[in-house]
C-alpha cells in the first residue's frame, strides 16, 4: 500500500525556523521530521512513498539525492504547487495511485506511535471510503478548577483533552478522488461531504501523537528524542 505525505506547506508558525528550510526537513535528533515519519511507516512494512512537494520542494529533492541513509524506501517526489491546498495536493498525485484500491495519506509534521496494521484492519472492517485517525491532544495550557465563588480549587498541568481531533494518518479508497478537486481543502468540503454521506470513520488512537506546528513543538520533540523517551521511535 502506497503512502502519500503532505509536505508542501510553508510552516508559517515556525517563523524564521521555517523560512529557509521546508518544514519536513526541520530536524529532530539530527534528522528531518520527514525521516522519522518514513521510519514509522517502513518499520511496519510500508516502503512506497509519494511526497507532495511545494514550498522549498527542491530542498527535499536534494535531501534524498544526497542522503547516505541506506533504507528500502521507494520515494516518488511530485511538485504539487507552491500554495496548493491539502486536497488539491492529493488530487495532483492521482496518476501515481492508479491501480491502487486503497492508500494511506498523512501530514508531514505529525508523529505518533500508531499501529498502522490495526488502523488498516479497522478501515477494511467498516467498508467505508475514508478513515482518519482521531487523537486527544494535550492542552497547551494548564487548566484551573474554580468553585462557584471563583476560588481556585485545583490545577491541571496541560491535561489531555477529552475532545477528539483529526490527527492525520488517513486510509482512503481510490474513489476518494471523486470528492477531491485541484483546489480543495481536504479538511473542509471533501471530509465534510464524506461525513454527511456516512463514508468517513474515525480510528481512535489513544497513544502518543504530536504535531510539530511551532518552534516550541520542535524543541519538545527534540527533548523527548534526546532523553531516549521518544514514544514514536517504534523501530
Amino acid at each position: 500500500m502506497k503512502v502519500v505525505i503532505l509536505c508542501g506547506g510553508r510552516g508559517a508558525r515556525l517563523g524564521e525556523h521555517g523560512a529557509q528550510v521546508p518544514k519536513a526537513l526541520i530536524e529532530i535528533g539530527g534528522r528531518p521530521i520527514l525521516w522519522h515519519l518514513l521510519k514509522i511507516y517502513s518499520h511496519q512494512g510500508f516502503n512506497q512513498f509519494i511526497l507532495c512537494l511545494g514550498h522549498l520542494g527542491e530542498e527535499i529533492r536534494r535531501y534524498f539525492r544526497d542522503t547516505r541513509e541506506h533504507e528500502s524506501w521507494q520515494v516518488t517526489m511530485v511538485d504539487t504547487g507552491l500554495d496548493t491546498n491539502t486536497g488539491g495536493r492529493i488530487h495532483r498525485v492521482k496518476p501515481h495511485l492508479d491501480g491502487e484500491e486503497s492508500f494511506c495519506v498523512t501530514y508531514g509534521d505529525g508523529l505518533a506511535d500508531i499501529d498502522l496494521r490495526a488502523l488498516i484492519d479497522f478501515h477494511r472492517s467498516h467498508g467505508r471510503i475514508a478513515t482518519l485517525t482521531a487523537v486527544q491532544p494535550r492542552s497547551p495550557f494548564g487548566l484551573l478548577q474554580l468553585d462557584p465563588a471563583g476560588a481556585v480549587t485545583a490545577f491541571a498541568e496541560k491535561p489531555t483533552l477529552k475532545e477528539w481531533i483529526n490527527g492525520g494518518f488517513f486510509v482512503f479508497e481510490h474513489c476518494v478522488f471523486d470528492y477531491l478537486t485541484g483546489d480543495s481543502i481536504l479538511e473542509q468540503s471533501p471530509l465534510e461531504r464524506l461525513a454527511r454521506e456516512g463514508q468517513l470513520m474515525a480510528y481512535r488512537h489513544t497513544g502518543f501523537w504530536k504535531c510539530m506546528d511551532t518552534y516550541k513543538d520542535n524543541i519538545e520533540l527534540n527533548q523527548l528524542w534526546d532523553s531516549g523517551a521518544a514514544p514514536w521511535k517504534i523501530w
